[in-house]
């Protein structure tokens, strides 16, 4: 995959990469821009004195989430991994059930399964689109389950199959949709962890909108951030509502009294990082396609390197949110890493199979060969907004 002496590559690459980026050095894996209306709706939202969970930019942010997903109903939340807890804590999934996920993903997907009670089993991916792969999910249901008026349940454990959270890789959309019919065959849930795909489409279809739930992430270092933040999405208004009373503490509304009831949740966005929010949601396209521009430079100047570029499937269009390299093994993997990290160059492997932490080593998986490949292989690169 590497034609000249990988030293020689190396120095190239990190050559051309702080070429994209002459004013940051050290280049940073993904920065956040700042470069629309965010002081003044800051400023705005401090003047009115509405900076907690109450303001006008909290609905303008919902609204907008809505406009640009094509969804009913968005709730707002601290940070996306609190989304996904909600989500499938609505979802029905209950203390001993279990949860299909995939291994390669950051540990907040598997971490909300356990905070509901139940247990990840990990499935393979796609080497094309490093999310869930739709062949193991199928596979595994057919050997390994049994559907009855309750449920699917697993043979081996003898639990229910509550759910299932594919994750969105980088921004690539996964084959939401056979994972879909998968799931609506074996009455499992389906629950989208689009933390890292917002602005990212299937077939014309905003990603987070084909399961019951879809959650998104406005963390630090997404496309679009607040400094934490997070929404679920559904066409369901009672799901909604129920999300947006369970992440407000369940209070019920009455003019002084402190009513609860049910076990809630301080999960909402606070007025001041939706103000930040609405603001970078105004410069969403100027960003896509920032990013999607970057994404053909890099791609066009790996392919004179031979070194593979991971590209949107066909049927997508990507946000690109990082952007990513397949090395030809782990050594050299760790070679690039070490050899770009010292130049001042940030780049991070993929992250380490979540079946592999201590807290996980005993879940279900199946022989998950395209996740191990991929880990042995994967490396980000710089991928913020050129300005």
């Amino acid at each position: 995959m590497i034609k000249k002496s990988a030293s020689n590559s190396f120095s190239e690459i990190i050559d051309f990469i702080k070429s994209l980026y002459p004013e940051e050095i050290p280049v940073p894996l993904h920065a956040p821009r700042f470069v629309g209306r965010e002081k003044e709706y800051v400023v705005d939202a401090i003047g009115s004195t509405f900076v907690s969970s109450v303001g006008e930019y909290v609905d303008r942010f919902e609204e907008m989430i809505c406009r640009i997903t094509g969804t009913a109903f968005a709730v707002a939340t601290v940070n996306g991994t609190c989304a996904l807890h909600i989500a499938l804590d609505l979802a029905g999934v209950q203390p001993g059930d279990e949860v299909i996920t995939q291994p390669l993903s950051f540990v907040a997907t598997a971490n909300t399964i356990s905070y509901c009670g139940a247990k990840p089993i990990f499935l393979d991916v796609s080497r094309k689109t490093l999310g869930l792969d739709p062949t193991a999910l199928k596979e595994f249901l057919k050997s390994n389950t049994q559907t009855t008026n309750q449920g699917c349940y697993n043979k081996a454990t003898g639990k229910r199959i509550a759910a299932c959270a594919p994750m969105h890789t980088f921004g690539h959309p996964c084959q939401i949709d056979s994972i879909a019919g998968i799931c609506e065959h074996y009455n499992i849930a389906l629950i989208e962890d689009a933390a890292e795909s917002f602005g990212s489409f299937y077939n014309g279809r905003h990603t987070g909108t084909f399961g019951l739930f879809g959650v998104y992430s406005f963390n630090g270092n997404k496309t679009v951030t607040c400094g934490g933040g997070g929404a679920i999405v559904t066409n369901d208004e009672t799901f909604a509502k129920k999300a947006k009373h369970i992440t407000t503490t369940a209070k019920v509304q009455h003019p002084y009294e402190y009513i609860h009831d049910a076990i809630g949740y301080n999960y909402r966005l606070p007025n001041l990082n939706a103000a930040l929010a609405c603001a970078q949601l105004e410069q969403l396209d100027f960003f896509l396609e920032n990013k999607r521009e970057l994404a053909k430079i890099y791609q066009d100047f790996f392919g004179l390197l031979d070194i593979p570029f991971v590209c949107e499937p066909d049927y997508a269009r990507s946000s690109f949110w990082l952007n990513a390299i397949i090395l030809l093994d782990r050594k050299t993997r760790d070679e690039f890493l070490k050899a770009t990290n010292e130049a001042k160059v940030m780049t991070r492997p993929v992250w380490k199979l979540l079946n592999q932490l201590e807290m996980y080593q005993d879940c279900q998986t199946d022989a998950l060969i395209n996740a191990q490949w991929l880990e042995d292989r994967v490396v980000n690169i710089p991928s913020s907004v050129r300005i």
